[in-house]
């Protein structure tokens, strides 16, 4: 592996893809793409607003749905513009340094959003299995000390990824096989052994995704088991319909990611328009759901957001 200092680049940039072989429909891809750009960023930032302001949702579950929608905010704001830059101006080139940048923030947010996926069905498990000491467990100040937490850990764990990246040289092809930069993408192209950097991304992909996703799982049998410990059928029915929500998004979230990140590592013969698509339905489908899910599930927050609307009209 080369030292910093020695790093030299036959490229200036990478190159990014759209969707080979429908150049001719771009501009038509592009229309649905920034309508659903333009939704997802409405709909999280008029989420963002109504917690915000209204001081009867400044609780637990609303507190990391706020969360979630930052997280939601930033993912598509690092992704989209590369993505609709190659549909509207076939504005292909990326720089490494602004590659770099990119794949941290889509990573450090992939990550920060699997974080406060765990930390819903901690606050459901403690609302269902400990309800008389949820307000006592699940303080304001202890909530910012855990998104703190996971904001350092994300640091020390993903930062590494493009630091390391940056010490190699890229004398192969230097197209990319996606609208955006991931890790395990760009490592391909290094003329260099990758060991190093295919063995630190999967380890920080299980320690940080696959834990969470595990951590989250292991909540929800404990959650089923407190629950069928309720002697009152509607009271389980009760308990079991405030996680419905969070549980669909977990499926929207974790879904994807493990299917892309299987494909990019142990199935390179897979089809690469299926990974492409797979790509696109992770960066769009959850920031995009996400709002509708919640807002559907909650009645306070569903009426909230209607008296909001009542009162723009």
């Amino acid at each position: 592996m080369s030292p910093v200092n020695d790093t030299t680049f036959t490229h200036a940039v990478f190159l990014l893809t759209g969707i080979p072989g429908k150049e001719d429909i771009y501009l038509w891809i592009a229309i649905p793409f920034c309508f659903i750009y333009v939704i997802l960023i409405l709909a999280n930032s008029i989420i963002l607003n109504v917690i915000k302001t209204d001081s009867s949702l400044h609780e637990p579950m609303y507190v990391f749905l706020s969360m979630l929608a930052v997280t939601d905010l930033a993912l598509s704001i690092t992704t989209m513009p590369t993505i609709l830059g190659i549909f509207l101006f076939n504005s292909r080139e990326i720089s490494f340094n602004a590659c770099f940048a990119q794949m941290f923030f889509i990573h450090f947010s992939q990550f920060a959003e699997s974080s406060v996926l765990l930390f819903m069905a901690f606050d459901r498990f403690v609302a269902i299995s400990n309800p008389l000491r949820y307000a006592s467990i699940l303080t304001l100040p202890r909530i910012a000390m855990m998104g703190l937490v996971c904001v350092l850990r994300g640091l020390a764990i993903i930062l590494p990824l493009p630091l390391l990246l940056k010490r190699y040289r890229y004398c192969r092809d230097n197209v990319l096989s996606h609208s955006y930069c991931l890790h395990q993408e760009v490592m391909k192209l290094a003329c260099a052994d990758i060991t190093v950097n295919s063995i630190y991304g999967l380890s920080a992909l299980v320690l940080t995704m696959g834990l969470d996703a595990l951590l989250i799982f292991l909540s929800y049998v404990m959650i089923m088991k407190t629950v069928l410990n309720i002697a009152s059928q509607a009271d389980c029915l009760k308990a079991l319909k405030t996680c419905g929500s969070h549980l669909c998004i977990v499926l929207l979230f974790y879904s994807p990611e493990i299917s892309l990140s299987v494909m990019h590592r142990f199935m390179n013969s897979s089809s690469h328009l299926l990974q492409i698509i797979l790509g696109y339905i992770y960066l769009l489908v959850p920031p995009l759901m996400n709002p509708i899910v919640y807002s559907v599930q909650s009645t306070h927050l569903r009426a909230k957001l209607i008296r909001l609307f009542h009162s723009a009209l």
